[in-house]
């Protein structure tokens, strides 16, 4: 699959899987041009954020962002690294 023009029945978990293949390239192209991955990261959340926003309005997305601290400190977005 290369495009979502009807995700009518494409499951859910096959599109996120697509728009992270995306994103990680997109991603990998950025840095192999020089951007530096903590500016991207700063990027990437502001556009994510101003997206939801726009689709599911301020509060429900404060309510989101509310329960990332405890997401975090749960490593759930943790990939790959060992923390010493």
């Amino acid at each position: 699959m290369t495009e979502f023009e009807n995700t009518d029945n494409v499951p859910l978990a096959e599109q996120k899987k697509v728009a992270l293949a995306y994103l990680t390239q997109a991603w990998g192209d950025a840095v192999a041009e020089g951007v530096e991955s903590d500016i991207l990261a700063h990027a990437a959340l502001f556009a994510a954020l101003s997206d939801l926003v726009a689709s599911y309005g301020e509060e429900a997305v404060a309510e989101l962002a509310a329960t990332l601290e405890d997401r975090i400190h749960n490593r759930e977005f943790t990939v790959g690294r060992t923390i010493q």
